[in-house]
């Protein structure tokens, strides 16, 4: 079934324009309309934060399909700029994968990652991660664009963890591949070094990806630096979600402790505004059963 997906359209005319695209991920419709407060043209649903969120879980193959297409579908219905989902392995067979692409298309995501770890799959900056073969893995990038073929308005991003078992060349090699498959935008996960980010760019075509994990196993490199490399999008997978825990943590200890907390809180009127309040408020007026007496 074909439906027109206007985000996918904002997407890819951003990636023809060639413009550097920073892109700082959410976990919730919250953070997600933070995000767009901001001017952010672009987001991406995290599945480390998301997870980390929803479940309170590490990110370790946890989230099963629905619960990501519910969490894709609630974050688009709160905002209206492109959201890239994170699809992981596609929650089985090349078969789950077209379903997987197809609902959350449906969902409203302008497009989605589809990775060639094995499952469960783990985070990309942590211990223990492996990788299919070279043809399970094109299988499901294969799957992802039949099913885009098949009526899904949705962008694909291939992702690949080979780097971290099998090398930088082979990482490269399946990536290149990807793209002759049909892949909108390549992710070559947790390059070592800036040489390895350098020699990605060079070597893959296409819009590739850059993962910034502060903390982890890529350079943190400034936003200049990686357009300079050839990334045309820079995702933030943590930022938020490490941003906002350690204002919580440090809340919670002043609490703890009964201590004054107001430097730490936002404005209650500014908190409300983001939130939504006042233009919900300004949009009820025109409706007699929507407003108090």
């Amino acid at each position: 079934m074909t439906s027109s997906n206007n985000m996918t359209s904002i997407l890819k005319n951003f990636i023809s324009s060639n413009e550097f695209l920073p892109m700082p991920c959410c976990f919730d419709a919250l953070s997600a309309k933070l995000i767009e407060q901001a001017g952010f043209k672009l987001t991406f649903m995290s599945g480390f934060a998301a997870s980390a969120s929803r479940l309170g879980a590490p990110d370790l193959g946890l989230m099963s399909y629905g619960e990501v297409v519910d969490q894709a579908r609630n974050i688009n219905e709160a905002i209206s700029i492109p959201m890239i989902v994170d699809g992981d392995t596609g929650y089985g067979n090349a078969m789950n994968v077209k379903r997987t692409v197809s609902g959350l298309a449906r969902a409203g995501c302008a497009a989605i990652l589809i990775e060639d770890q094995i499952a469960p799959k783990r985070c990309g900056h942590t211990p223990g991660k492996d990788v299919v073969s070279r043809q399970e893995a094109f299988d499901r990038i294969q799957a992802a664009v039949d099913a885009r073929a098949d009526g899904a308005d949705i962008l694909i991003m291939a992702r690949t963890d080979a780097n971290h078992t099998h090398g930088i060349e082979e990482a490269i090699g399946r990536a290149k591949i990807f793209h002759e498959i049909g892949a909108d935008i390549l992710f070559v996960e947790a390059p070592k070094n800036r040489d390895e980010m350098k020699l990605i760019c060079s070597e893959v075509p296409g819009c590739k990806m850059a993962n910034i994990v502060e903390g982890g196993l890529t350079p943190n490199l400034s936003m200049k630096e990686l357009a300079d490399l050839g990334y045309q999008i820079a995702a933030y997978p943590l930022t938020l979600l490490s941003a906002s825990m350690l204002a919580m943590k440090s809340t919670l200890e002043l609490m703890k402790e009964d201590l004054p907390r107001d430097d730490l809180l936002l404005d209650f009127g500014e908190l409300r505004k983001n939130i939504g309040f006042d233009e919900y408020y300004s949009t009820s007026k025109k409706y007699t059963s929507a407003k108090r007496s």
